[in-house]
């Protein structure tokens, strides 16, 4: 009975060697994943480019709020994670590693254009806006997309690193080069122009 079961589990093992098989990237750790493409391996790096491109492009258009420039940053977040890539230590996900060196690269790209030095009127009124309508139709999600794109750089900087990517206040700071304070300030701002944006 017991050398049957081990019969069948070797069996299942020489089964799963074949579906598992290292050559496929999606099994492999992000640091085998990333010394392949590091030592000449273009089929793992290009695994690495279709799989992390719609993210990296999507966070730098919305920063921006420009197609041409997006497409422009994207390249230019691309060229920086393979020349920081040997770089990779493992000691976040692979996928966030390259997130944080697309947004670097955005901000980097704004800041070199001074986009992100255009000032915005501050409201003391730091009032919660009513969150309560949670529809996520396609034509409420363009109109917010359009919408956010309309604010200025620094404020929708904030606005999508804080809401959409997920980052702390205290993390916008480090990223921006602001105060907490002024994170936040601008994160209040923003919300109030979208609000009166969307007519709400």
């Amino acid at each position: 009975m017991i050398r049957e079961k081990r019969g069948r589990m070797e069996q299942q093992t020489i089964a799963m060697t074949e579906v598992f098989r290292p050559e496929k990237q999606q099994f492999l750790s992000d640091l085998d994943i990333v010394h392949r493409a590091v030592t000449g391996d273009s089929e793992a790096f290009l695994g690495l480019y279709k799989q992390n491109l719609p993210r990296i492009y999507a966070v730098c258009l919305r920063i921006t709020a420009d197609r041409e420039e997006a497409d422009e940053v994207t390249q230019q977040a691309l060229v920086r994670t393979w020349e920081m890539l040997d770089t990779y230590r493992g000691e976040s996900p692979l996928s966030a590693w390259i997130h944080r060196i697309a947004v670097n690269v955005t901000l980097d790209y704004l800041r070199s254009r001074h986009n992100l030095n255009k000032r915005i009127q501050f409201t003391d009124d730091l009032e919660i806006y009513d969150n309560s309508d949670t529809s996520s139709s396609r034509e409420i999600q363009i109109d917010i997309e359009q919408a956010i794109a309309t604010l200025p750089a620094q404020a929708r900087a904030v606005i999508v690193l804080h809401y959409i990517e997920g980052y702390s206040h205290s993390e916008i700071s480090g990223l921006l080069g602001i105060a907490i304070g002024t994170s936040k300030a601008h994160l209040h701002a923003a919300r109030r122009l979208l609000k009166e944006v969307l007519g709400r």
